[in-house]
């Protein structure tokens, strides 16, 4: 018998694999070992790098996502005019043995110049730089909120059960209590005259709850985090600002979406976290050329907001299919079939900021009541459980979103619920009209007697 030969066509003659580390890249341009060099990572090192692969006549570069090192190395190739692939590491895994930077600059070398890796989304500048600033912000929201949790514990330490008699410690009467505590005032009566009008309880009530035990260790502590508290709060609106002002950048740049006007929406609660001094009902509007997502019951300011940031409008015109958005997403099952059996059918671990803001907003549907959405997070609760249908519902959401921004396909939710018989002749009829417009027909071609 003789022996058999299997080889792969290459796809990319002229590639290349970087391992890319914390203080060196390992660079292969062949399988060989004289094909292998090491650089640093200063910019001196980079510019050599490039230089090296321009020499040996190398057009598209594939590497690892690994960390954060990656991402200077990509801006400068990227710049340079080079094809650059960004890939997810568990595809670039060597097979098992010896495991070195070498060994897998070369693998990664391989795969690449046989087409057996395919390139990471990633969003375009602007996007990019959105998100660096929305991301930074909610880094500092996030630190707000561990500031809050101190402080509430070193008012109880103090005896000021200022978490009992208000809903929110950093709200207006709150923050004003906080403040008058650092000072030094210390008369309960005096704390509970900063009631604001919103607040449910009596100023009386307020008093029993202020009176301190007079720890000066404790209020130290207090003072200091809430000086963090104002401190991260005013960077916070630095933020606001700058995205602000990048938004307006983008929006006053287009004639076109300057001049698009979005519907009011006084429904739709803004919460004290969310962006101030910014209309995001108009950005948005603006930003994604007239779609007006907030028109779906439970998306708000956060979702639209981390949709621009993550993802934006040109990124999401890549996904060709909602299907592949949502399975980028990781909201569609990961389906595994061996031997003809459905072995698996769960949705594949992972998560990004996308993801969680589509949950959280599939979460507020169910908590709504008569809506074409709310409807169909109850009929999968019902069936699966409220974590299904969370699942189910942010899965919904993203097609919707994808159908609005990439076809321009208007929100328009049904009025009432169709049974699965209802559905099925809809479309029969429908399937019926296209075939009648198709041919041309006419009633007296297939026997219909006009009255």
């Amino acid at each position: 018998m003789k022996n058999k030969s299997v080889s792969m066509e290459v796809i990319n003659r002229n590639a290349a694999g970087i391992d890319v580390g914390s203080r060196s890249h390992y660079v292969a341009i062949g399988q060989q070992r004289e094909d292998v060099r090491e650089f640093g990572v200063y910019n001196e090192d980079l510019s050599q790098l490039l230089a090296w692969l321009k020499a040996n006549q190398i057009t598209t570069v594939a590497m690892e996502s690994t960390g954060n090192y990656w991402q200077s190395l990509f801006s400068f190739l990227q710049e340079a005019g080079l094809e650059v692939y960004l890939c997810n590491g568990k595809f670039t895994k060597n097979i098992k043995g010896r495991k070195t930077d070498v060994q897998d600059c070369q693998w990664i070398q391989k795969l690449h110049s046989l087409g057996l890796l395919s390139s990471s989304f990633l969003p375009d500048l602007a996007t990019e730089q959105l998100r660096t600033y929305c991301r930074h912000r909610t880094s500092l929201l996030e630190t707000s909120a561990m500031t809050t949790q101190k402080m509430q514990k070193y008012l109880r330490l103090l005896n000021l059960r200022l978490d009992i008699v208000v809903k929110d410690v950093c709200g207006l009467t709150g923050l004003q209590i906080i403040e008058a505590v650092c000072k030094g005032e210390t008369n309960p009566q005096v704390l509970a005259s900063f009631r604001h009008g919103n607040c449910r309880k009596s100023e009386e009530e307020i008093a029993k709850a202020l009176q301190s035990n007079g720890r000066k260790d404790y209020l130290f502590g207090l003072q200091q985090e809430f000086d963090l508290y104002k401190i991260l709060q005013a960077k916070m609106e630095q933020c606001d600002v700058a995205i602000a002002k990048l938004l307006s950048e983008q929006i006053e740049g287009d004639e076109t979406k300057r001049a698009l006007q979005a519907e009011a929406k006084p429904h739709k609660k803004v919460n004290k976290n969310t962006p101030k001094n910014m209309d995001l009902n108009q950005l948005a509007y603006q930003y994604f050329d007239g779609v007006d997502l907030m028109r779906i019951e439970g998306v708000s300011h956060a979702t639209v907001i981390a949709l621009m940031s993550e993802v934006g409008c040109e990124g999401i015109k890549k996904f060709e299919t909602s299907k592949q958005f949502t399975s980028w997403l990781r909201l569609c099952p990961n389906i595994k079939i061996s031997g003809g059996k459905v072995l698996s059918k769960k949705i594949a671990k992972g998560s990004n900021r996308l993801k969680i803001a589509l949950r959280l907003a599939a979460n507020t549907i169910g908590n709504l009541k008569d809506t074409h959405l709310s409807d169909f997070f109850n009929r999968i609760n019902y069936r699966k459980g409220r974590i299904a249908a969370i699942s189910a519902t942010a899965r919904k959401l993203a097609v919707i979103i994808w159908n609005m921004i990439v076809k321009h396909v208007p929100y328009n939710p049904p009025s009432q619920y169709l049974f699965m018989d209802q559905k099925r002749k809809m479309k029969l009829v429908q399937r019926i009209r296209n075939k009648i417009a198709k041919l041309d027909l006419k009633p007296e071609d297939v026997g219909f007697a006009m009255n």
